[in-house]
């Protein structure tokens, strides 16, 4: 116990921080992993078999590919449609960072577009002005659970003859009025770190209905014992980037009650709303006309156009000192150091970077209290107010 003690405080969280995360783990999960430890296979087995059927089955799709992580699963989707070199690919800066290092991986040029000012997903009027005689893909993604504009960037990729994908990295269960998030892109990309509904440490999932680019994905991602001596092997390298039995019985075991787990972070947005509400000038998150059900991946709150990125920070130090796990949501790819080093720069993504100056993520998970969200959205207003910006939020 005192070792735990000591990597918590090397951390920086203590026992009384209200940490941003907390994964949603039940007596099944222990028995599902123990299952694994009991027998005698902990790599690809049975257990990845049964999670791909499950999850496929789940979002309605045709086939569904378990992988280490989502950026994995995204850069051998890429590479199974033979993007590479001398490939352009549309994407966001807001969000997943691991989505223009999946871009980068596969070897293409990442090419950025911004984003819808309310709900933070492509915009996709913007990203039709990005494309070229050279665009391959665009890349949308359901950032921090709302659902992309898809009927509107399907419509967008078929008229241009490009490949649609799905980062819903960050929004499994969320709803857009025309299905469900991981129905619409070509493929959709799944992941299973934290602070995720389905946590796992690790791992995440592809799923598509095109037969051709589920058997290249599986053909890189790794291939069987029993494929040891297979010839056929041959016509890709794997990169050994599979998922494990351990894995995806953990996963298994916590989409088997994927609804319960959703219903009980509703209850924890509900309470955040209903405090945010009781405050003049503060909104909850943000949902879109379109959508059905948002299931959000943090509660992000947005600070009025008075703040600085300066004052920003300074609010999530102040909650930091009151034990209270705040981060900023998010950092724009496009002013990361190896996008930098491609061209783009500062005032590139109007909106994208407003937004992300402005955003901070709050602890949101199913075991907070009532008091613990009271408190946090209180110190939240009080913070605000000290930096003197007046009204603090929009």
């Amino acid at each position: 116990m005192s070792a735990l003690k000591d990597l918590a405080k090397m951390a920086g969280v203590g026992e009384s921080w209200i940490t941003q995360s907390d994964p949603d783990l039940s007596e099944g999960d222990l028995a599902a992993v123990e299952a694994v430890l009991r027998g005698n296979v902990l790599g690809a087995g049975v257990w990845v078999e049964q999670l791909e059927a499950a999850f496929a089955d789940y979002i309605g799709r045709r086939y569904a590919i378990a992988v280490s992580s989502g950026a994995v699963g995204l850069a051998l989707s890429l590479l199974a449609k033979g993007i590479g070199p001398g490939d352009e690919v549309i994407l966001p800066a807001h969000g997943f960072r691991e989505t223009g290092h999946a871009v980068l991986l596969a070897g293409a040029t990442p090419i950025f577009a911004d984003i819808d000012y309310w709900a933070g997903t492509l915009a996709p009027g913007k990203a039709e002005e990005k494309i070229t005689p050279v665009t391959r893909a665009i890349i949308a993604s359901n950032a921090n659970g709302h659902p992309a504009a898809w009927p509107e960037l399907r419509a967008l990729a078929d008229a241009h003859g490009l490949w649609l994908v799905e980062d819903s990295t960050e929004a499994i269960g969320s709803r857009h009025k025309a299905g469900l998030v991981g129905s619409f892109g070509d493929v959709a990309i799944f992941d299973f770190a934290q602070p995720g509904v389905i946590a796992c440490g690790s791992g995440g999932m592809v799923v598509t209905d095109d037969v051709d680019i589920a058997m290249a994905i599986r053909r890189r991602r790794s291939r069987r014992v029993e494929e040891r001596y297979s010839l056929s092997i041959t016509m890709d390298a794997s990169f050994d980037m599979g998922m494990s039995d351990i894995t995806a019985a953990l996963a298994l075991s916590q989409l088997q009650r994927i609804e319960l787990m959703l219903e009980r972070r509703r209850g924890t947005q509900m309470l955040y709303d209903h405090f945010m509400q009781s405050f003049e000038g503060i909104k909850p998150p943000y949902v879109a006309p379109d959508i059905e059900e948002v299931n959000w991946f943090l509660y992000v709150v947005h600070l009025g156009t008075r703040f600085t990125r300066s004052a920003r920070d300074q609010i999530i130090e102040d909650l930091r000192t009151e034990e209270i796990d705040a981060a900023a949501y998010s950092a724009p790819l496009h002013l990361q150091s190896a996008y930098r080093a491609l061209g783009w720069k500062k005032k590139d993504l109007f909106v994208t970077e407003k937004v992300a100056d402005r955003a901070v993520a709050l602890p949101f998970h199913p075991h907070l209290t009532e008091d613990q969200i009271a408190f946090t959205v209180a110190r939240m207003k009080e913070s605000s107010i000290n930096v003197g910006a007046g009204t603090p939020i929009y």
